[in-house]
């Protein structure tokens, strides 16, 4: 949503020969969002309804209806906080070690100073603990740089619309006992202002959102 200063920098720092497909899903942009990322080469797909995870629903129904299917799918971010060169690195274990899910983990690379603020650092920890204690599955992060086979992607039901999608994702993961692992990713100050961490009203809905998902899917 409003990534016009970034998005071309994300997807020209994509490995190209890595990917079949850049998407980039609008979440109702009102500035040049869509026309630099159509420029930049990347299939632009419009979700008019504001939201994290209706953004990331209406880039699997795309994939759902591809002629050939992927075979893997792996989501950033598009405000260039995330390296998008490290995609094989994320990508690697499902290939190499046929793990079903890869979360690229903040906590367990390098960050630059700033580039997470306290609340996103404690709602991480708080979170990932919650999880090992009710789900038995040891996460570092809720980082939004992950992979995962699209055929588990899809068996997981997503639903989530807004702040939850990241948490439930991993948790579905845990309880159908999906192989997954962790991959350090660096991460890196966002170009322009966040519409989650960058409010009092985004920290607050994301963290109750979180620890609602935690209990509602015990």
């Amino acid at each position: 949503m409003n990534e016009e200063g970034s998005i071309d920098k994300v997807i020209q720092d994509i490995p190209k020969d890595w990917v079949s497909d850049i998407l980039v899903c609008n979440n109702n942009s009102t500035d040049r969002t869509k026309e630099v990322a159509e420029a930049a080469g990347a299939i632009v797909l419009d979700e008019t309804r504001p939201g994290y995870g209706w953004a990331c629903l209406k880039g699997m129904d795309f994939a759902s209806q591809m002629k050939e299917l992927p075979d893997i799918i792996v989501f950033m971010d598009g405000d260039y906080s995330d390296y998008p060169e490290e995609l094989p690195l994320v990508v690697q274990p499902i290939i190499e070690n046929d793990v079903d899910m890869v979360i690229g983990s903040r906590a367990l690379g390098n960050k630059e100073k700033g580039s997470m603020t306290f609340p996103q650092r404690f709602g991480n920890w708080l979170a990932t603990r919650l999880m090992r204690l009710f789900y038995r599955v040891k996460y570092t992060d809720l980082g939004p740089f992950r992979a995962i086979k699209y055929q588990k992607l899809m068996d997981l039901g997503m639903q989530d619309k807004t702040y939850g999608w990241t948490i439930e994702m991993q948790i579905k993961a845990a309880k159908k006992k999906l192989k997954t692992c962790e991959q350090p990713v660096n991460y890196k100050n966002r170009i322009g202002h966040s519409k989650v961490s960058g409010t009092v009203k985004g920290t607050i809905m994301a963290g109750y959102k979180i620890l609602w998902s935690i209990f509602k899917y015990l």
